[in-house]
This record gives C-alpha cells, structure tokens and sequence, in this order.
C-alpha cells in the first residue's frame, strides 16, 4: 500500500543512515584520539585497568627518580671510600718505610699528616644532596638510609613500596661527636700473637671529637720504637681491612641499584604496551572502517532521496 502520511521507505533508510552516523562517530572518536577505549562508557572494564596501570606507571617513574637518587648517593660514597683506601694504603707504606734502620721519622710523619689531611677533606667532601655517609658531625649515631626501590601491586589490590637499607654506621669515616663511631677516628687495639687484644690502643685521625678516644694517636717521633711501629702498622691494617669491607657493601648495594634500575625500566615499557593492546586503537582497522562508513554514508543519502521521490509519483495519478 503507498500512503502519502507514512513513508515506511524513507523511514528505513534514515533508521540506516542514522545507524551509520552513530558508528561513523565512534570511529571518527578513535582514529583523532588513538584510543578504542577512550572513557568508561567504551568499555568499562578495560578503561578500569587502564586507568589503575597508568597510575601505577606513574609512580613506577618516581621509583626510577628516587633510584637515580640513591645511585648518586652511593656512587659518592663508594669514591669517597675507595680514595680513602688509597690514602690508608699509603700511610700502611710509610709506616713500614719508617722501620727501616736510619730513616727520618719526623719526615715520613710530615708525610703521614698530610695523608690523614687528605683523609679529612675526603670524608667531608663525599656528599650528595645533603647527605654523607662517611662524616657524621650530629649527635645522633649515623644511622641507616633507606632507596626507594619499587613499587608493588599485590592481587588483593594492595600496595606497597620495596627498599633498599643501608647502615651508614659501616662507612662513617669520622665522628665529630663520638671517636668511637668513625672508621678511622676510633680505637684499635694491637693484637698479641695469639690474635688477643692488648692494653696497647691506637687510632688514626684526632677529629677533635666530644667523646675522644682512650688511645693514642698514630704518629712518629724520633723516640718511636719498632715495637710501637709494629703495633701501628698492624692497626692501620685493620683500618684497611674495615674500609675494604665498607667498600664491598657499597659497590653491591651500588649493583643493586643498577639492577633494579634497568628492571624498573623494563617494567614501565611492558605496562605500556599492555596497556597499549586494551585500550590503543587499530589505525590501519579504523582507517579502513572510516572509509567503508563513509561510503555507506553515501548509499544512504541516496536511499533517503530515492524513498522520499516515490511519494512524488503520487503526483502524476491526479493529472
């Protein structure tokens, strides 16, 4: 039946061209925006995700920040220490030089005082960002710094942040406060041969601390025996041996860092990418998709126009 009050032709034809419409401007959404699932209307569960992994991305990049801190820190430290080991292994050098029968030991003291003077700038200078972990001047003992080294997601949804410690009391090179706290402003006492400890204490570096040590400061006279040599050398020895294992520490912590750092790395560019292959549109897909939309686009224009010209042919039955 044709009816000139319902155009059921035209009618399809604008459901079809509305229907087309509607998805021409999701495609259109995608190809400017990248996203196939740009907000939560798009796909609730996916955008969740999305959402909760950009944010933890976001803090993954402070953790690589606060890596890049404390490998800066440790890398100062560790330089400070091991040109400490050469400035003790120096001194050890001189101490056995001054065994020998006719030297000069007021001028290899000369010596040995501007290697502790060396010793002293170094352990001021090794600091970073405010912090030295081979000086301490505060009354508080030096204690342990803590690097933020990751970020973590368990599968109940909780976080948590992971760190690296570090007990800054095993690299404390000199204690302004305490004698007692520095590596090489502390007591050492000389070891009998049975590997006992004596009466006899030494230490290397006066810091002019609060709380001095009890012992006696590593330096040459012409009235200093071998016996007295002996115990320093063996002292100083044991000083080297500690700065050795405080070194030991910091390079693994340092290797830490580093390990820790290129992880961080790779775990940001893996949450990208799955992110990425949730909500990042198919450009290629949604190219092809804009252009056939187009075209039905097209035929629908001229469905409408075609549906709405037959009420016209009504026309000619009246002339």
């Amino acid at each position: 039946m044709t009816s000139i009050l319902t155009n059921t032709a035209a009618m399809a034809a604008l459901q079809t061209l509305r229907s087309i419409d509607s998805n021409m401007d999701k495609t259109q959404a995608r190809v400017s925006s990248g996203y196939r699932v740009e907000t939560a209307a798009d796909n609730a569960a996916y955008w969740s995700i999305a959402t909760t992994m950009r944010s933890d991305n976001s803090a993954l990049a402070t953790v690589q920040d606060a890596l890049g801190l404390g490998a800066a820190k440790t890398d100062t430290a560790y330089t400070g220490m091991d040109s400490a080991i050469n400035v003790i292994t120096e001194i050890k050098s001189k101490l056995v030089a001054a065994a020998e029968p006719g030297v000069d030991k007021t001028k290899i003291n000369e010596e040995i005082t501007q290697l502790k003077s060396q010793l002293q700038s170094i352990a001021e200078s090794a600091s970073f960002s405010g912090e030295n972990w081979l000086f301490n001047a505060s009354d508080a003992a030096p204690g342990v710094k803590n690097i933020v080294a990751s970020f973590n997601r368990a599968t109940d949804g909780s976080v948590s942040i992971t760190k690296l410690d570090y007990d800054t009391a095993n690299s404390v090179l000199l204690d302004t406060k305490d004698a007692s706290r520095g590596l090489l402003t502390k007591d050492f006492a000389v070891l009998d041969e049975e590997g006992e400890p004596t009466d006899e204490m030494y230490f290397l570096i006066d810091a002019n601390s609060e709380t001095p040590a009890d012992g006696v400061e590593i330096t040459l006279t012409t009235e200093t025996t071998s016996e007295e040599l002996d115990g320093m050398t063996s002292v100083v020895d044991r000083m080297l041996q500690n700065l050795t294992s405080a070194a030991a520490s910091l390079g693994s912590i340092s290797s830490r860092i580093d390990m820790q750092t290129e992880f961080v790395a790779d775990l940001l560019d893996v949450i990208d990418k799955g992110v990425g292959r949730l909500v990042d549109a198919d450009m290629n897909e949604e190219s092809t998709r804009l252009k056939a939309l187009q075209t039905q686009q097209q035929l629908g224009i001229q469905s409408l126009s075609i549906a709405n010209s037959n009420a016209e042919n009504i026309l000619q039955l009246f002339k």
